[in-house]
């Protein structure tokens, strides 16, 4: 089982960048315990991190993703509340996505409440922090399994 694991702008500045907010983990140790949680849920999945800071390199990535993974996890950051054409993308494949925020966007500022993307995904994972991750990742293996 393949699972495309996406996060889109400023993710990379994850540990610096408001800890208060996003915690004090770099994306690199987020990936590497989602690794480690994936092993520990089957022997079978095998996770591919993609990171981009621009919208378009995201979408080639969902689209490059046809046919070739069976679900996406994706944070898409601030690409949540306004992209239309990732969530586009992620239509077009029609791959069993998960929407993932480190944050609770609901109890943030009142723009972060809408969601283009969420309506493209099974379902959407906010506010716990690294454990998003792990949480999009079971339901996803369990819709996928």
């Amino acid at each position: 089982m393949k699972i495309l694991v996406i996060n889109g702008p400023n993710l990379n500045m994850l540990g610096v960048r408001e800890p208060e907010i996003y915690g004090s983990l770099t994306l690199s140790e987020i990936e590497d315990e989602l690794r480690n949680y994936a092993k520990q849920l089957d022997e079978s999945i095998v996770l591919e991190f993609f990171q981009s800071n621009f919208e378009g390199e995201i979408v080639d990535k969902i689209q490059n993703a046809l046919n070739n993974f069976d679900g996406i996890i994706i944070n898409p950051a601030a690409y949540t509340h306004t992209s239309v054409a990732i969530a586009d993308a992620i239509a077009s494949v029609n791959i069993k996505t998960v929407e993932v925020h480190l944050s609770n966007i609901y109890s943030r500022e009142e723009f972060r409440h809408n969601s283009y993307i969420a309506p493209k995904c099974l379902g959407q994972v906010a506010g716990f922090s690294k454990d998003s991750y792990k949480m999009a990742l079971l339901g996803l293996y369990g819709m996928l399994k």
